[in-house]
């Protein structure tokens, strides 16, 4: 597809929706689809210039990968965009067994052929900085390095338990990996000091990420290299904000006016995340208005349908959730499998009930949930807290085409994120 910016895949559904704002919002029409479109798909979208496809790679294994992402990869190189992004969660959980960022990036490498891959991790929008190759991420009002970090240090499937990005991607890939210092960038060096990587035979290079400066210049570099060839990137969406600022000074950008879509009556809430930050805003939702209904491996759906029903005709919004924080997590609970159910349950409930609006919690459960939505593809509606827009679903022939969408990460929003979703604004 000609005139194409950039072409991305995300490992879940929440990093995916958050590369989608990060475009969208500065100005460059996107469309997220859930498989690789085709020429009639994309014919439905004839002013974007991004086009990106929401995996579930994250909760996958090498081998999954090693199946899948080649042909996925191959179908992305196929639209002829600049730049190929491998979109990933900000706080690069991830393991060598499951959602090993060092694999797919081993993939997408054979695939597009890069001498070196570029790894953005810094948004520092989202409270996330890499600095001398060392991740560090924000928790309420604290920054912490990610082994520090109070919520991501004791992941429940993927711990970060080292901050440098150059010793936690080596446990995944065999390929040479260097830093790109925050010092080369502010001076004004970043092409020499890559030039140097290069040369040393480095196969890998993490940026660092600081503020906004940094990733214009990061965006500048990126540029710069794909324009002799397709460039393929793995990182979180501080690589579309890096983009979008070198885009905006050279393309003349205008960034989107975008539309009150108003309140909603009713609004529906399905949780599979254990986050900290989630149990704050399940907990301020029931403790304002929302009906709670607890979902767990043992529950008998058909009466959690019903209960459902009845609260959403008396008016009430609902929130249906796994766990109440992490000390609340069942560790009988099967991701996919859940997340599936939970998937066939909202659905069965929107339609039921006449619901147009909901929010999709936890990267995992979003993105297995919202396989069972019969979804073709979203665009930006608003953006709301950082990284978790208000998104338009495009389902030709559903009665789900239209509704309005939220696909948020655990780590993501203020404690009244349910409340600002309904109400349709902050």
């Amino acid at each position: 597809m000609s005139g194409l910016l950039l072409t991305f895949y995300g490992d879940d559904f929440t990093g995916s929706t958050d590369a989608l704002e990060a475009l969208a919002a500065g100005g460059v029409p996107a469309v997220l689809f859930l498989e690789p479109p085709d020429q009639a798909a994309l014919a439905g979208f004839p002013d974007c210039r991004a086009v990106g496809v929401a995996g579930v790679s994250r909760s996958q294994t090498p081998e999954w990968m090693s199946e899948h992402l080649p042909a996925v990869f191959g179908r992305l190189k196929a639209l002829d965009a600049p730049i190929c992004h491998y979109k990933v969660c900000s706080t690069f959980d991830s393991s060598p067994a499951r959602g090993s960022i060092g694999r797919a990036l081993e993939i997408g490498q054979d695939v597009f052929g890069n001498a070196c891959v570029p790894v953005v991790v810094g948004v520092p929008a989202l409270g996330r900085y890499v600095l001398f190759g060392h991740l560090f991420a924000r928790a309420g009002g604290e920054v912490y390095r990610i082994d520090r970090h109070p919520t991501m240090s004791c992941h429940p499937v993927t711990p970060m338990t080292e901050s440098d990005l150059r010793l936690h991607l080596a446990r995944q890939t065999g390929r040479k990996i260097g830093s790109l210092d925050i010092v080369s960038i502010r001076q004004g060096n970043a092409r020499t000091k890559w030039d140097e990587l290069v040369r040393e035979g480095c196969r890998v290079a993490i940026f660092d990420g600081l503020d906004e400066d940094t990733l214009a210049e990061t965006g500048r570099l990126l540029c710069d290299l794909s324009r002799s060839t397709q460039l393929f990137a793995v990182g979180s969406s501080g690589l579309e904000y890096a983009l979008v600022a070198c885009w905006r000074a050279t393309r003349h950008l205008s960034p989107p006016v975008f539309t009150d879509p108003g309140p909603v009556e009713r609004l529906i809430v399905v949780s599979g995340s254990c986050s900290p930050v989630t149990e704050g805003q399940i907990r301020w939702a029931l403790a304002n208005g929302f009906a709670g209904l607890r979902v767990h491996p043992d529950s008998d759906l058909e009466n959690v349908r019903t209960r459902a029903l009845e609260f959403l005709r008396e008016g009430r919004s609902v929130v249906l959730y796994t766990a109440l924080g992490p000390a609340d997590r069942r560790f009988d609970m099967e991701g996919e499998r859940m997340a599936t159910r939970l998937g066939e349950l909202l659905r069965e409930l929107m339609e039921s009930a006449r619901v147009r609006r909901a929010v999709l919690v936890g990267g995992d459960t979003s993105g297995h949930a919202a396989r069972h939505l019969g979804l073709q593809a979203l665009t930006l509606l608003r953006p709301l807290d950082p990284g978790a827009p208000l998104c338009r679903a495009h389902a030709p022939g559903s009665w789900l085409d239209g509704a309005e969408l939220v696909f948020k990460g655990g780590q993501i929003g203020r404690p009244d994120f349910f409340e600002a979703v309904r109400r349709g604004r902050r």
